[in-house]
């Protein structure tokens, strides 16, 4: 079974840094993508960064210039660099991979760890 740790999450001033850790197992095939999401109450979950095997990274525009992703797809591992931190970055992120295997395609999420961050 496939399962999707994250860890580095936490409470942070404004303007200070945080890196999030995704860290896969259990899989039997090196995924295509992997990124992260965020989710505040109330609000739909949102795409904050992606990396895709062959691909340059995307990202959201609210967080262009202050994220980065950075993958390790030996290891199925994902990280994101958050600088510059603003209170609206405040959210449960969540690590989140896809692959094809055998022709059929698989997506995985982790449970998602929490950011605060306060002016």
């Amino acid at each position: 079974q496939v399962q999707l740790e994250e860890s580095g999450g936490g409470s942070v001033q404004a303007g200070e840094s945080l890196r999030l850790s995704c860290v896969s197992s259990g899989s039997r095939f090196r995924f295509d993508a992997m990124g992260w999401y965020r989710q505040v109450p109330g609000k739909q979950r949102e795409m904050v960064a992606s990396v895709s095997t062959g691909t340059n990274a995307n990202y959201a525009d609210s967080v262009k210039g202050r994220f980065t992703i950075s993958r390790d797809s030996v290891k199925n591992t994902v990280y994101l660099q958050m600088n510059s931190l603003r209170p609206e970055d405040t959210a449960v992120y969540f690590c989140n991979a896809m692959g094809t295997y055998v022709r059929r395609t698989y997506e995985y999420w982790g449970q998602g760890t929490q950011v605060t961050v306060s002016s």
